[in-house]
């Protein structure tokens, strides 16, 4: 499937697939925007991210709005990712996270709040929260916010992993939830959201230690191989290959990525190589760096 992208002319197919991209993240932001209107920002569960910071930010100055606060949190993250890792790459996200601060203000207009069992608020809280962003990834894009910000980071600590650094950023948020709503409760029930909402994600891309591999056959391996390394952050191997019909000297690229990052991996790869050959096929377990542990 060609992604759409910022370099070249529209085609159908890419006006196609950017129409899809926006279906998928409508659906997304509304099942995300549900969940905080409903669930999550009335019974004060701050579950980390730009979003609850603004549940906090929200409940010190009510005369802002919790989607309006997301937003203006996420414009200097944006910013400082633009100037460190560049406009390709916070496009999309720029779209998803403007997107779900408007449907977070929309939804709050005319939802009522849940304040009943706070358990159950907190398990549809955390599965409406997860299948939102599960949505949203699957067409390559981010909520902003954690996301943003870690990766911001891993260019100056590269020895932290990604999910790592993003699970410190959200417990940052959690903790200070803690202090001004002065609840024990609150911060134990956003545990408990995020590990709903990681295990809804898990259950919608991917089976745990699961993902895809892709085989591309490309005469512009090593662009390809830096680009997928730098915007990824995967390890790319290559091997030289010579076509059975045509004798040509070629090369291929073996990526082992996330389900979701197919799409994000398919992108860079098109666009280095306007017809590629590529293979993509499950792999039922993938151990090692960024994966699952080794079974040593």
């Amino acid at each position: 499937m060609k992604k759409f992208s910022l370099r070249g002319k529209i085609t159908k197919e890419t006006a196609k697939s950017g129409a899809i991209d926006i279906l998928f993240w409508i659906a997304g932001c509304s099942c995300y925007a549900f969940s905080t209107a409903m669930f999550t920002a009335p019974n004060h569960i701050a579950a980390g991210g730009a979003t609850g910071l603004a549940i906090v930010l929200n409940y010190v100055v009510p005369q802002i709005q919790i989607g309006t606060w997301s937003f203006i949190i996420n414009i200097p993250l944006f910013i400082l990712a633009w100037r460190v890792i560049g406009l390709k790459f916070i496009f999309r996200s720029a779209i998803v996270t403007a997107m779900l601060s408007a449907a977070i203000d929309l939804f709050s207009l005319f939802l009522p709040a849940y304040t009943g069992n706070p358990l159950l608020a907190v398990v549809f809280g955390g599965v409406c929260n997860g299948a939102g962003l599960a949505l949203i990834f699957l067409r390559g894009a981010t909520s902003g916010g954690s996301d943003i910000l870690a990766r911001v980071l891993r260019t100056k600590i590269q020895y932290i992993p990604m999910g790592r650094m993003i699970l410190f950023i959200d417990c940052a948020v959690i903790l200070i939830s803690g202090f001004v709503f002065k609840s024990l409760e609150s911060v134990l029930y956003a545990l408990i959201v995020v590990f709903i909402s990681s295990k809804t994600i898990d259950s919608i891309l991917y089976r745990t230690g699961s993902g895809k591999l892709l085989m591309v056959v490309t005469d512009n391996a090593r662009k390809m191989s830096d680009a997928i390394t730098s915007e990824m952050h995967r390890g790319v191997t290559l091997l030289p290959v010579r076509g059975g019909y045509t004798g040509k000297e070629k090369s291929m690229l073996i990526i082992a990525v996330r389900n979701n990052q197919v799409s994000t991996a398919y992108r860079i790869i098109h666009e280095f190589e306007p017809k590629p050959f590529i293979i993509i096929s499950d792999a039922g377990e993938i151990l090692g760096e960024g994966f699952k542990r080794s079974l040593d």
